[in-house]
């Protein structure tokens, strides 16, 4: 029995080591080198061809010699902002719940809270001398402002020359000679279909180049500034973008990129440009003068529609016309009527209303302007001496405020210390608290709440209640974009909301 069960176990022992071999050399099979298990397999003839494109060929098929002409010009802003604000040791010591059982005994004060904000943008060098061209909103409030030009090397301290809030166009210098500046084109011969290139850093990953077409010119009423004739393109644009380079074909600067629409912060293909006809004369003008000068002519404007201009009898839907005169002004003086259908300034087609406006703005006070009016089926000349716009009536040339409108029974309140320390709005947000906003009333429907802090109305930038009031009479169109800061928890920023001034037709 012994020598049988002795057996037994040796077999069983002999067959588990003769599964064990097998296992161990498949294993080893596994683990060795590819070369045991694969085939060595001949590798395939491929086709080279090594040399560089004929530099004839490589001009009609390549950007590459556009990009490395323009490049070199193309700046990186670096912003840093101190922002000032206020905060609870811990937010669950206020909670209302918390107080009602124990009081303010574990409450502490609010603490002083300040920390840096930084910021990235882009920008173009424009003259050897170091000045530089860039949006207002990527240096707004800067502390410090440095500029990394191309290389990726080389930083200069920037000093801010000036800036435009209205048209969202600032000027740069730092100290240097022998800058690549970038040729400057001339943005009123873009034509629709243009192909264009966008340069800038976005997101901070380096300089980038992005290629598209111009989608559309004299763009506007798109709530981003006071006096809107925007490039739009296809040209992909992202953060960072802002303040960089559009250029053309053969290398020249034809705009700045300003802004996208996006419904999730990256580009779906409609970017805006600052055309650089008109941020080179806020150039000239900041660099002359200290400040911009805006021409004003004192009228109301009222939006053509088809049925307006068959109601008075006008001969199609072009030009600007004139919906009150304001007395006082140039155009009384000049006798222009309301019902004048204007369309031409200066010898320039008016396309509409915003185009006139802006035509007015960029003259100069002072000097004459002519206009050829619409009037009794009649074209007449009118003559006139432009005034000067004061900064508080920036889009005074606008629809004359209805008797009652969207924005009836808004009520609003200003940014005081105790109201800021109270929400927990930080210093930088400059504004107007919402106190009130009539239940179903467009406003509320477009999303507007008590307790957001409203910032813009169509691009125009509201610090007391008078001027959100009257900046929300004075907007023109059928819908006014409103530019909000919010807080929702932990978490706030800003939105724009669209509000609708007129009933929309099915």
């Amino acid at each position: 029995m012994a020598g049988r069960s002795n057996g037994h176990t040796n077999l069983r022992r002999r067959g588990i080591s003769s599964w064990l071999i097998p296992a161990m050399v498949l294993g080893l099979g596994l683990w060795a080198p590819i070369t045991v298990t694969w085939a060595q397999r001949p590798l395939p003839r491929l086709t080279l061809d090594t040399e560089p494109l004929p530099p004839e060929l490589k001009e009609r098929t390549s950007l590459a010699p556009v990009v490395k002409k323009a490049a070199p010009s193309v700046v990186t802003i670096y912003t840093t902002r101190t922002v000032r604000g206020t905060d609870w040791a811990h937010p669950f010591l206020d909670d209302p719940w918390f107080r009602r059982f124990f009081g303010d005994r574990f409450r502490r004060e609010r603490l002083p809270r300040e920390f840096q904000a930084r910021g990235l943008g882009s920008g173009v060098i424009v003259s050897e001398d170091g000045y530089i061209l860039t949006n207002f909103h990527v240096v707004e409030q800067a502390d410090e402002i440095r500029v990394r030009l191309a290389d990726g090397k080389t930083e200069y301290q920037a000093e801010v020359i000036g800036a435009d809030p209205h048209t969202d166009v600032a000027v740069l210098k730092i100290p240097g000679r022998g800058l690549p500046a970038m040729v400057i084109a001339d943005s009123d011969q873009l034509e629709v279909g243009d192909l264009v290139l966008a340069l800038g850093n976005p997101f901070g990953v380096g300089q980038t180049v992005t290629m598209g077409i111009v989608s559309a010119v004299g763009r506007g009423e798109l709530g981003l500034t006071d006096y809107e004739d925007f490039i739009q393109t296809d040209a992909p644009i992202n953060v960072g973008n802002s303040g960089g380079a559009l250029v053309d074909v053969r290398g020249r600067l034809v705009g700045i990129n300003t802004a996208i629409v996006s419904g999730g912060g990256g580009s779906v293909g409609v970017g805006f440009a600052v055309p650089i006809n008109m941020a080179r004369l806020v150039m000239e003008r900041l660099l002359t003068e200290g400040r911009i000068r805006r021409g004003y002519l004192g009228i109301y404007l009222r939006r053509l529609t088809p049925e307006l201009s068959r109601e008075l009898d006008l001969p199609d839907t072009s030009g600007a016309l004139v919906g009150g005169v304001a007395p006082g002004t140039p155009a009384e003086a000049a006798g222009l009527r309301e019902g004048d259908l204007v369309l031409e300034f200066n010898g320039r087609t008016v396309r509409d209303a915003r185009h006139l406006r802006l035509m007015a703005s960029q003259s100069q006070p002072g000097t004459e302007a002519t206009l050829k009016v619409w009037r009794n089926g009649q074209v007449r000349t009118v003559r006139l001496t432009l005034g000067e716009l004061p900064d508080s009536e920036a889009v005074a040339e606008s629809v004359p405020p209805p008797e009652t409108g969207p924005w009836e029974d808004l009520e609003w309140a200003p940014l005081d210390p105790q109201t800021r320390r109270e929400r927990e709005i930080p210093d930088y947000i400059q504004g107007v608290l919402v106190l009130r906003v009539p239940a179903r009333s467009p406003a509320a429907q477009a999303g507007l709440r008590p307790g957001d802090v409203l910032l813009q109305v169509n691009g125009r930038r509201v610090r007391t209640p008078e001027e959100a009031q009257r900046a929300l009479e004075e907007a023109a169109g059928p819908e006014v974009r409103l530019r909000v800061w919010r807080r929702e928890g932990n978490r706030s920023g800003t939105q724009v909301l669209v509000v609708p001034t007129q009933p929309r037709t099915r």
